[in-house]
């Protein structure tokens, strides 16, 4: 009988589109609170964090409109796909959240889902839009950087 294949990678999901539309200006680890099922389902790594956002009401942190599948097996007790999740933050990191939301701009997002020590944590990013411009300096950018180490390679391969 065949071994079932293991996944040791501890990320379960990443928002990829988000770096490409935000510039990160801080970083934050948070837990969540989740439903039995949603930790079953994040487990299988069915999470979808592209639309996702974070918010703050009465001193909470509130994850909304991150899409966590229903669990095959969770018959009637599946949860709501989109429902909001709190997050577990410290009371500073919450008015620091607070505080940089109410700046228009900027943005607090979900950056991505992983497994520390048998827990779910969220990676929030405190975040601010890019414009057009920025986008094509961070290509032209990365454009470089790759020739740049391209030429090194093929310079060093010479000298050898």
């Amino acid at each position: 009988m065949a071994k079932k294949q293991k996944n040791d990678d501890p990320k379960l999901a990443s928002n990829r589109r988000a770096l490409h539309d935000y510039a990160i200006l801080q970083r934050f680890e948070a837990g969540i609170q989740l439903s039995g099922t949603e930790v079953k389902s994040c487990r299988e790594r069915a999470i979808q964090l592209q639309e996702g956002f974070i918010t703050v009401e009465r001193g909470e942190a509130w994850l909304r409109n991150v899409h966590i599948s229903h669990y095959d097996f969770g018959n009637r007790f599946n949860h709501d796909v989109r429902r909001m999740r709190r997050l577990l933050l410290h009371k500073k990191e919450i008015n620091t959240l607070h505080r940089h939301l109410a700046v228009r701009g900027h943005a607090a997002i979900p950056l991505s889902f992983y497994l520390k020590g048998g827990l779910i944590k969220v990676e929030l990013g405190l975040a601010q839009g890019k414009h057009e411009y920025d986008r094509r300096e961070d290509i032209k950018k990365r454009d470089s950087d790759r020739e740049i180490k391209r030429v090194m390679a093929n310079f060093n391969k010479k000298n050898q």
